[in-house]
């Protein structure tokens, strides 16, 4: 009785071993294009890096709702957009400085937001 059950499940298990590829339409270029805010430290109000930093430059993220049914503009969108432009320009931290969201109707959007920072370079520390 156990080579009736042994034969089968060495046969089913073998079937499983084999030289599989994986493959994907997913781009790693553009995986880290997307994700490359995130390596983007941010620094708001009054709080700066503990450590020596030098400014690169300025920066800033601007989001907008175009028509009237569209998610409306929000900080947390222009902040992210200004995290990108940050990592952009090399920096590895952001100061914000001024976050402002535009209620009233103008340049073509119903609403909008922005958020001005300085792009900075920390030191790298180990993660």
């Amino acid at each position: 009785m156990k080579t009736l059950l042994i034969a089968p499940l060495v046969l089913l298990l073998s079937a499983c071993a084999g030289d599989y590829k994986f493959n994907t339409n997913l781009d790693g270029e553009a995986i880290d294009e997307y994700f490359k805010a995130s390596d983007v430290a941010v620094f708001e109000g009054n709080t700066h890096p503990s450590v020596p930093f030098d400014i690169i430059g300025l920066v800033e993220g601007e989001t907008c709702q175009e028509g009237a049914n569209d998610a409306p503009a929000s900080i947390s969108e222009a902040r992210t957009l200004a995290r990108r432009a940050a990592a952009d320009k090399g920096a590895n931290a952001i100061l914000i400085k001024k976050c402002m969201v535009f209620e009233e109707q103008g340049q073509g959007c119903f609403s909008r937001a922005v958020c001005i920072g300085q792009a900075i370079k920390t030191p790298e520390t180990d993660k």
